[in-house]
């Protein structure tokens, strides 16, 4: 029987620990009803710390046989993120668990908890597209993206967003039962199969800690301005610097050139009013500041991972 270790780190999201554990308890009595009573549902075991910093498991769907997880999994948090001296017997217990053959796994905050392992290290991980460039500072050798919702190195699978844990455990039914019991179970649930990405969630939150008064003016009238009309020239002249320091300066401030900083807030004044709106999609790409709707929509589309009709569908408000 496989086991599946879901940590019960301090600050833990319940809600995924317990749906986690009803997902693996739905794929498993589907497959007993696909192909008998002898196919065998996951074992789910809840582990945390105790005072003594030693984990013991405090939950076992299938109590009586030694522990020996094949997957272990770093839950999201909606506490503080999970960092300090409290974690490490997590961190510790899932490094031993790799060296064992374990299959290591988080959700949106759990990667803090996986980084610490080390095991991260010159890998591709994700993680909620609002933690990705704390995750990157606080851990430089990971190659964090946010883009995908779910990233699968075989031994090591982070996902990124709050509720990407069904993603997650829809990626471990598929591995030990197949895709048709995991498509089954995704049907079962009404949640979508993995392979969704989370740009379309992601929102513009532009850098305004950096000290360098000049480039936050110049933010500060991109903002009140919508960039309309922010040309090299005019934002030269705005912070008052020579067009080869002002590029640095933008560059090294805000981690974007200043052509890509203007289209982050006009694609994100676009979603406001797709999202509110009524207003054809050409209409919208003129009053953002664009005059051809075909460019608009194609970087509409890059930016968001979607089309401005999908988008539209997708997160318009409810009117009535």
């Amino acid at each position: 029987m496989t086991e599946i270790a879901l940590l019960l780190y301090p600050g833990a999201q319940m809600a995924a620990i317990h749906g986690l554990t009803d997902i693996f308890a739905v794929a498993g009595r589907l497959a007993r009803d696909r192909l008998g009573p002898e196919a065998l549902a996951p074992r789910v075991c809840h582990w945390s710390a105790g005072p003594d910093g030693v984990l013991a498991c405090t939950f076992d769907n299938a109590p009586g046989m030694p522990h020996a997880p094949r997957f272990v999994i770093a839950p999201p948090s909606l506490a503080p993120l999970p960092t300090g001296d409290s974690f490490r017997p997590f961190a510790d217990w899932m490094r031993a668990a790799h060296a064992g053959g374990a299959v290591l796994g988080s959700v949106c905050a759990g990667a803090f908890v996986l980084a610490e392992t080390g095991l991260l290290d010159g890998r591709r991980a994700t993680t909620h597209w609002g933690y990705a460039e704390r995750l990157a500072r606080a851990h430089p050798a990971i190659r964090v993206d946010a883009g995908p919702l779910v990233i699968d190195e075989g031994d090591i699978v982070t996902a990124g967003g709050v509720m990407a844990w069904t993603d997650l455990g829809l990626v471990l039914v598929e591995r030990l039962m197949g895709p048709t019991l995991m498509l089954e179970t995704a049907r079962f649930l009404l949640i979508d199969p993995p392979g969704r990405e989370q740009r379309p969630y992601e929102r513009f939150r532009p850098r305004l800690d950096h000290g360098d008064a000049a480039i936050l003016a110049v933010q500060h009238w991109l903002a009140a301005t919508g960039a309309k009309g922010a040309d090299l020239a005019a934002m030269t002249a705005r912070a008052r610097l020579e067009e080869r320091t002002f590029l640095r300066r933008f560059r090294k401030a805000t981690g974007l050139r200043p052509t890509e900083y203007c289209q982050q807030i006009r694609i994100e004044k676009a979603r406001e009013m797709l999202e509110l709106g009524n207003l054809p999609i050409d209409a919208v790409a003129h009053d953002v500041g664009y005059d051809d709707p075909a460019s608009f929509r194609r970087l509409f589309q890059r930016l968001t991972g979607l089309s401005p009709g999908d988008y539209r569908r997708r997160f318009r408000a409810a009117r009535d």
